[in-house]
């Protein structure tokens, strides 16, 4: 295992690129905020970012590309993109951050420069590369931030290793479908969205700008159009079988309701009231498998909300990572 604690080691000098990234983001006179109708400003340097991304072979044969950043002596928070994504996912959230923080980003399976192996992409697959991981880097102990389907690997990790969770924020989830959380009368439900079929009318090599992937970036408020660009590219890059995999087998084995009561950490529930992906019915029924849960909504925004708004969301998020047990 190579000294990750060296000035010389890869997760220093990649530390020490991200880092500057900031500082030449900051240094470059970007605005504060957002214009009213604007999309809220990139203050990392989007380049530099993609640049500070470096690798470890996990014993199950993976190779896992992550970014490691922020105070390396602080608490160490793990942060999981969703379904397309990559460790970029996050960009827009990072300079909002407790700079206190210790924060490892990281490209699932299948997405960015990890591994796209044959099989497997499971829930519990992608929790254990994350478990495999956090002993690479000699994390005892960590607190899980999941987006989309990210969080029901974040999920997922807190359940099957409670020892290893602090605390879980989980970001545009589900509890899966229940009975009794259906869309109560009157009120109109989530459509449900074909996904595999749009899938399939893909054909390789994927065009990021294309009719499908522009709606698949999709938001009912402005995000940063070089930042969408480079997210649409990087999906682009996925193999379609990876695509479909992740669809088939994403949340085969037990359903989300059978193994929720499992996790048991201190935990985050945040949405977008707009998101068009999960609806009433999906915050109702992960509210009811986590009944002590805190809970934020944000009424204007949707799937992605710490894209859209993300000094809102880091605010909830940060002051729920620093309050007392």
């Amino acid at each position: 295992m190579p000294d990750l604690t060296s000035p010389k080691s890869p997760s220093v000098l990649r530390r020490a690129l991200w880092a500057m990234a900031l500082i030449i983001a900051t240094a470059s006179g970007a605005p504060a905020g957002a214009a009213a109708g604007a999309a809220p400003p990139i203050k990392l340097d989007l380049d530099a970012f993609d640049h500070s991304r470096h690798t470890v072979a996990l014993p199950n044969g993976v190779t896992m590309a992550y970014i490691d950043s922020g105070n390396p002596h602080g608490q160490p928070v793990v942060l999981i993109h969703g379904f397309t994504d990559t460790a970029r996912d996050w960009v827009p959230l990072l300079p909002e951050l407790d700079p206190s923080l210790r924060l490892i980003l990281v490209d699932i399976r299948g997405h960015g420069l990890t591994s796209k192996p044959e099989c497997c992409y499971d829930r519990l697959d992608f929790a254990y590369d994350v478990r495999l991981l956090l002993d690479a880097l000699r994390i005892e102990r960590a607190d899980i931030v999941g987006h989309s389907l990210g969080s029901y690997i974040a999920q997922t990790f807190a359940e099957y290793w409670p020892e290893h969770t602090r605390r879980v924020v989980l970001i545009s989830s589900s509890g899966g479908p229940l009975a009794s959380c259906a869309a109560p009368s009157g009120e109109p439900a989530v459509k449900p969205i074909d996904y595999r079929g749009e899938i399939l009318k893909l054909h390789e090599p994927i065009d990021p700008d294309s009719k499908f992937m522009v709606e698949w970036w999709s938001s009912p408020t402005p995000v940063n159009e070089d930042f969408l660009h480079r997210q649409r590219v990087d999906a682009a890059a996925i193999p379609l079988r990876v695509w479909l995999a992740v669809l088939d087998q994403g949340l085969a084995g037990p359903s989300l309701q059978a193994t929720l009561p499992r996790l048991k950490a201190r935990t985050l529930l945040i949405w977008g009231e707009k998101d068009p992906i999960f609806g009433a019915p999906d915050r109702c029924s992960l509210r009811t498998a986590l009944p002590d849960a805190e809970v934020r909504l944000f009424p204007e925004l949707g799937h992605n909300p710490f894209w859209e708004d993300p000094a809102a969301v880091a605010a909830v998020v940060n002051a729920f990572l620093a309050a007392k047990p």
